[in-house]
């Protein structure tokens, strides 16, 4: 699920800003943006995030704006120095006219500091995890409302496969004769020209009537749906326990399919519901990468 969340901590140094950005993922996939000092920091926020988050791509920023010590030298003399003997050694050996533009010297990282670059303290690492937690519960709010939408839409679908599945029984109730035909014309083809065992033909009979009928995969489909929906109604991660629930979902249609064909007018309206079927459950898989 998609989501944003930003949390702003003032620290004795200055102010602590971190901030997390969801989008939709198959897995959990996080991704740190963080100031060289935080880097040591950076396995503490990844299980904080953990904790409160499942699936998703997730960007994780932090930054810190140092307050300005009174009475200390921003510019770090030894950078510029050495940043100015590079410049005039560099114009000198390439015979190259030119002046140094301060601009570009000042925006070199380190060259400005604000006095105060000890090491990073216990206070702020509390603080940076406290912010984490607070930022993962602000994105995981946003989510819940995005989530509970998601899943209201992915409940409808079911209704509408359940739906489907009882208009095929129908159809399927109207056409034991059609099926009970293709039979008969198997084992003709089966039994012509040639002797066989009642035994054998006894299961062989079996084996096509069960590839005629369609009443197992419509039983398991309405089923499945019936479980896809107590999931959504339910708590707790559901993500990948949908993805393998839509994958037998999805098999049972196409099943459903390769056993209608021959039957005229009635498969082919089995057809089309089954395709709307497939339909239904291509959309809802497309959803459940947004739910964890």
């Amino acid at each position: 699920m998609t989501g944003f969340a930003r949390v702003r901590k003032e620290i004795p140094q200055g102010e602590l800003v971190l901030s997390l950005k969801s989008v939709n993922h198959r897995g959990l996939d996080l991704h740190f943006h963080l100031p060289n000092e935080f880097d040591a920091l950076e396995n503490d926020v990844r299980a904080v995030i953990k904790n409160g988050v499942a699936r998703g791509h997730v960007q994780i920023h932090v930054g810190l704006t140092r307050s300005v010590v009174a009475d200390a030298a921003p510019l770090n003399r030894a950078m510029f120095h050495a940043y100015m003997a590079a410049f005039t050694e560099a114009a000198q050996l390439y015979a190259i006219d030119g002046q140094p533009d301060l601009n570009s010297a000042l925006r070199i990282p380190g060259m400005l500091s604000t006095g105060d670059e000890e090491e990073l303290g216990e206070a702020v690492t509390k603080a940076l995890l406290e912010a984490a937690a607070e930022a993962v519960a602000a994105l995981n709010r946003r989510r819940e409302r995005e989530g509970a939408a998601t899943a209201e839409e992915m409940r409808q679908r079911c209704q509408n496969i359940c739906g489907l599945v009882s208009r095929m029984e129908e159809i399927r109730a109207g056409a034991v004769g059609a099926f009970q035909k293709r039979l008969r014309e198997k084992l003709a083809d089966l039994l012509r020209g040639a002797g066989i065992e009642p035994q054998r033909l006894a299961q062989e009979a079996a084996i096509l009537a069960d590839r005629s009928d369609i009443a197992e995969e419509l039983m398991r489909l309405r089923t499945h749906a019936g479980q896809l929906e107590a999931m959504l109604n339910g708590e707790g991660e559901i993500g990948k326990r949908l993805d393998f629930l839509l994958q037998e979902m999805n098999r049972e249609a196409n099943t459903v399919l390769s056993k209608t064909g021959g039957l005229g007018d009635l498969g082919l309206t089995i057809t089309d519901l089954a395709l709307s079927a497939k339909s239904e459950i291509d959309k809802i898989r497309e959803q459940s990468l947004n739910l964890e």
